[in-house]
Order: structure tokens, then sequence, then C-alpha cells
């Protein structure tokens, strides 16, 4: 049965496309990925990034998640009103309480310093979490 990944992302979208251009390179069509934005614009990069489908806002991410068998996102997706706002805290509950595993990349813009996390720049930390860290979760891919 194929994987079902939903991507989360907000504002540009531009962390999601790069997650989804990286896993469409290694796994062509052989997982599905939900495009998950918190705007609209979020989800058309992504969906332009080669996302299997997508939706946007707070129903779509609470209804999804729940159904996925892995979440990708930047971390603060886990945090309420993070975003300017965009990650409504029922999103940031439904997400964290989703029981797929949940592989997030450091990034951020709010005001909480992350101790231990790497500041390296995006394109290595979505290429660690796709070689090191998704790779066990879809091992069977």
């Amino acid at each position: 049965m194929m994987k079902r990944i939903c991507v989360i992302d907000g504002q540009g979208g531009g962390i999601g496309a790069t997650i989804i251009k990286t896993l469409k390179k290694k796994y062509n069509e052989t997982i599905e990925i939900l495009a998950l934005g918190t705007n609209s614009t979020a989800t058309s990069q992504m969906l332009r990034a080669g996302a299997n489908r997508g939706a946007t806002g707070e129903n779509p991410v609470i209804r999804t998640v729940k159904r996925g068998d892995l979440i990708l996102g930047p971390v603060a997706i886990t945090w309420p009103n993070a975003m300017m706002g965009e990650v409504t805290p029922r999103m940031a509950e439904a997400i964290t309480s989703s029981p797929a595993p949940k592989i997030l990349i450091p990034l951020h813009q709010e005001n909480i310093l992350l101790v231990g996390a790497t500041w390296e720049p995006l394109p290595h930390l979505v290429e660690a979490m796709v070689e090191k860290h998704i790779k066990e979760v879809l091992k069977d891919v």
C-alpha cells in the first residue's frame, strides 16, 4: 500500500516545496504527497513542486493529518499561532496528536531558540530529512 505523506507549510510555502521536490526526486510516484497549506499561496507552491493533492486551511489540516503515515514540515507547524498566526491552535493540536511520526525541520521565525538545533541551510536540512530520517519510516517503499 502506498504511504501517504502530509507536508505542511505556511507563508510562501518554500520549505514545503523544497521538501516535496526532494521527496519526488528520491521516491517518484511510490508515495502519495498531500500538500497542506495554512494559506493558498503555500498550497499552490507545494502543488507546483509535485504534490499529488493539496488543500488549504484549518479543517483540511485537522482532518488529513489523522490519516497520514508521516508528517513533514517546519517545527513551527506544532506551535499555536506561529507563522504570523497562520497555525491555529486547533491545527497545532491536530498535528501533535496525530499518531503519524513527525519529522520536522528546525526553521522558524518565532522568538524561540531551539538549543541543540543545527543552523544549516534549508537544502542541507531537507537532504538530511529525506536521506536519514524518512528512510526508516519508508523502508518498505
